[in-house]
């Protein structure tokens, strides 16, 4: 038997999920989580029939849009061209610029700079004095060009990061095969605000050198992250070097195994150590692994973390968050599967959850960013998606632990207001004469 409920029955009051309540629920789901379970809030891709190739750095504009960096195939005059998108909030392209010679530039990094404009870096084979020389181009919000510089010998040189300095000038990090005695050479160049060269330094051996990432410390000098094979225990091991403000070596260290292992980026911490991300295929548990790596002010291992599966996978980039734990960004396979993955993970580099992207194609994150409504924009290549062969990939998502709050906290309020507003409306509607 159904046991009926008096309307006078406080009980039902607090039981009840008023009507206006749950339409209220729904708006907001439709308007915060389009799709409940998808944690993309949005997405664009940006290419044309040829290869598009993202770089390690997308940048958050004043206006709450992006500016992100790669190269293009598909446009501009050469067979590759550096290649700067303008964005709205959304992703939706604002402008474009290409910048390049006759034959080929491939993309490195890009900064924004303190007066609203951008410097990029990469490598030409369009101008300069060898094969390949490394590139700087100075453009201002709008994308124009002010000045470029290249950098080399009459071999190859390849500018990998680019970062401004507290000066108001330059320095980029990279790699050179003009200088030093080895087949390449970490090479470091400081210059000033219009590019004109200040000094460089290099390091290496025998082997070779792949100077990946540089960062201005807090005391005013630098620390650069790369792989070495001249010295160390496997075919190839993260290199971390600190020198001083002129470039000079203090001290150097080295991470790794019997294997391969690669240096991808470095970041001071909140602790005044350091946090570098990889690549490994001496640890973990598949053939290569993202590797992160925590040391102290002097690069004395504290800690380190793999993450994958038993394929492939490799770390491009990470950031440091605001609850001193990390989030980390690159690719993993699964047989012949690649998609983009993100990892986010707590102060001592236990994973805290973890998310993929892509579709039947493959898919690498490149850079990521915490954007300034607190969720994260991946960039990335994708072949699943866009007009051709690779294109860039722009995705705006929700991190996880936000996805459920902010779905509790929506909830609860509107439910509130719901029962509020059935409340007031009990309150006011006549008295029904019986």
């Amino acid at each position: 038997m159904v046991k009926k409920v008096k309307q006078n029955d406080r009980s039902s009051k607090k039981l009840r999920l008023p009507s206006s309540s749950i339409l209220i629920v729904l708006v907001f789901s439709a308007v915060v989580c389009p799709c409940l379970g998808d944690d993309i809030i949005w997405s664009e891709t940006y290419g044309g029939v040829d290869d598009e190739i993202a770089s390690e750095v997308t940048v958050q504009t004043s206006d709450g849009g992006y500016a992100v960096f790669g190269e293009t195939e598909s446009f501009g005059v050469g067979q590759s061209d550096f290649w700067l998108i303008k964005t709205d909030s959304a992703g939706n392209m604002q402008w474009n610029r290409t910048y390049g010679g006759v034959s080929i530039e491939t993309s490195g990094s890009m900064y924004a700079t303190t007066d609203g404009g951008y410097i990029m870096c990469g490598s030409t084979a369009s101008f300069g004095a060898g094969g390949y020389d490394a590139w700087l181009v100075r453009v201002d919000g709008n994308g124009n060009t002010e000045w470029n510089q290249t950098y080399g010998g009459t071999d190859n040189e390849y500018a990998n990061h680019v970062i401004q300095t507290v000066d108001g000038g330059y320095a980029l990090g990279g790699r050179t095969l003009s200088y030093g005695t080895g087949a390449d050479y970490f090479w470091l160049v400081k210059v000033d605000a219009d590019g004109n060269m200040e000094w460089d330094q290099t390091y290496g051996g025998a082997g070779s050198e792949y100077g990946m990432y540089v960062i201005q410390t807090n005391d005013g000098g630098y620390a650069l992250v790369g792989h070495t094979s001249s010295v160390g225990a496997g075919s190839f091991d993260v290199w971390f070097i600190k020198t001083d403000a002129g470039g000079n070596m203090l001290w150097d260290q080295l991470y790794g195994g019997t294997g391969l292992e690669w240096g991808q980026c470095v970041a001071q911490t909140s602790d005044g150590g350091y946090a570098i991300a990889g690549t490994t295929a001496s640890f973990g548990a598949g053939e290569r692994d993202f590797w992160l790596v925590k040391v102290d002010a002097d690069g004395n291992m504290e800690w380190d973390q793999t993450y994958g599966g038993t394929g492939n996978d490799c770390a491009n980039y990470f950031i440091q968050t605001e609850d001193s734990g990390y989030a980390i960004v690159g690719f993993t396979t699964v047989g012949s599967d690649q998609n983009a993955t993100l990892i986010k993970t707590d102060v001592s580099g236990n994973m805290e959850w973890n998310q993929t992207y892509g579709g039947a194609g493959t898919e690498t994150a490149y850079a990521l960013l915490r954007t300034n409504n607190g969720y994260y924009l991946l960039t990335l290549n994708t072949r699943s998606y866009g007009a051709g062969h690779d294109d860039i990939w722009l995705v705006e998502v929700i991190p996880e632990g936000l996805t459920f709050a902010v779905m509790a906290l929506l909830t609860t309020v509107s439910m509130f207001v719901g029962y509020r507003y059935s409340i007031k409306r009990r309150e006011t509607r006549p008295n029904r004469v019986n």
